[in-house]
């Protein structure tokens, strides 16, 4: 990534947490990986209950390795091979400490756009966890929800589709159709969050370097 466009996330970076201020979220600008990485363990005390929603981006960061190694009650669905173990362990997390995700996309007004298959991650997002912790990189930046969804359905669900093994048509052909195949849709949720009635219970890490899809 040059220096330039380095800069210009920033700008928007910034302007991204005062609107994220204005909705009752706090924001928190990061470098790069280290600096989000740090960051995230910062908010998160020991002797807590913390787990997390799918997400490329925090493998990408390795802060799920890094909680493991600390003094704290993890509960990873996805590492469970019994659905209705994962499924269990994914109702557990309502309850937790911290809840870890990305976002699909961000608009430059601060809203989050999130569209799900399951809806543990936009479940939690919205009800349960004491906080919530979105990393995002500067790839999810963008103008407004319209283009959120866009930005969703092309870059986001296509190779979600293709690491998941879904056989939709956004994973076999790279396009989006609006597919209503039971047991392999993703796109069944769609959620924008525009405002938090518990003051700074969600965390939105911006990172200025491209995470996840």
């Amino acid at each position: 990534m040059s220096d330039a466009i380095k800069a210009a996330n920033k700008k928007q970076i910034e302007c991204i947490i005062k609107n994220l201020e204005r909705r009752n979220m706090a924001g928190y600008y990061c470098e790069n990986m280290e600096d989000a990485y740090d960051t995230v363990m910062s908010l998160i005390a020991d002797d807590t209950v913390v787990g997390w929603g799918g997400s490329s981006t925090l493998s990408e960061i390795g802060i799920k390795e890094g909680l493991r190694e600390r003094k704290l009650t993890v509960i990873d669905p996805y590492s469970m091979s019994d659905p209705k173990e994962s499924m269990a362990a994914k109702i557990r997390l309502l309850r937790s400490d911290s809840f870890l995700m990305s976002t699909n996309a961000i608009t430059l007004d601060g809203e989050l756009v999130n569209i799900d298959g399951s809806g543990n991650r936009v479940a939690a997002l919205c009800f349960g966890p004491k906080q919530v912790i979105v990393v995002v990189g500067a790839n999810k930046i963008v103008e407004s929800e319209k283009h959120a969804i866009s930005r969703i359905k092309t870059q986001s669900c296509p190779p979600n589709a293709i690491r998941l093994k879904k056989q939709t048509p956004c994973g076999v052909t790279g396009k989006c159709t609006e597919c209503l195949v039971p047991g392999e849709t993703m796109c069944c949720t769609t959620m924008v969050t525009r405002f938090s009635n518990v003051p700074k219970r969600i965390k939105v890490i911006l990172v200025n370097e491209n995470l996840g899809y």
